[in-house]
């Protein structure tokens, strides 16, 4: 029912949890939280119609009705603070997290965890969490039909310790694949002069040279920068 990126996400979820699952599609996600007693309740979200049908026939099979409530609506909106103690949101864009975090101010303050999973744009959640009193608490990376996603997790006071990428068989993997994604935008900048004085055009050359530094194995390699 699950595939290897939301089970990685279900890994952030303690026992016992108050959970928002956030765009839960068909619902997989916020039954297999009941199902495994990581959660021992959950509200799943969802502002299209099919999916919060085909959510409510799968919750009503799984004879999860009591523990799991679906409700329609955007994203955060739906919810009052206090609801949860817990939010997952994945298979979104970045800033499109990061918008939905910041649309329900008080129901994300009232919560203690933010367990967060982007097809794209991690950066824009790692300012969000920056710039509104979270700091990241732990990583870990996942991979799904040859794409390697991150996953953060984020809490307003988290304890220091390792992440879990960080002895991830896939983080040098996911870091040349985001090596060579960023090599494509600066080639393609390059052809314009205008680009070439950007701000971006910079940011995208200091984080390949950043990205060199963490993979001996790319150091050696000419990446044109004009």
């Amino acid at each position: 029912m699950i595939d290897s990126r939301i089970a990685a996400v279900m890994n952030f979820v303690s026992e016992k949890s108050r959970v928002v699952d956030v765009g839960a599609d068909h619902g997989w996600l916020s039954i297999e939280l009941v199902k495994s007693l990581r959660a021992v309740k959950v509200i799943a979200t969802e502002k299209n119609l099919k999916p919060f049908a085909a959510a409510q026939k799968n919750i009503s099979a799984a004879g999860l009705e009591n523990l799991i409530e679906i409700r329609l609506g955007d994203g955060l909106k739906v919810l009052s603070p206090g609801d949860v103690d817990t939010i997952c949101i994945a298979g979104m864009g970045g800033a499109l997290i990061a918008k939905i975090l910041s649309d329900a101010p008080d129901v994300v303050h009232s919560a203690e965890r933010l367990i967060l999973q982007p097809m794209n744009a991690a950066e824009k959640i790692r300012a969000w969490t920056a710039r509104n009193g979270w700091k990241i608490a732990d990583e870990d990376l996942a991979e799904d039909a040859g794409i390697i996603y991150e996953i953060i997790c984020a809490e307003k006071n988290p304890s220091e310790k390792i992440f879990k990428r960080s002895s991830s068989p896939l983080e040098k993997k996911f870091l040349a694949q985001r090596l060579k994604k960023l090599q494509r935008i600066l080639n393609e900048m390059s052809k314009s002069s205008a680009a070439r004085e950007s701000e971006k055009f910079f940011a995208t050359l200091a984080e390949i040279e950043s990205l060199r530094k963490k993979i001996p194995a790319c150091a050696g390699k000419n990446f044109s920068t004009v």
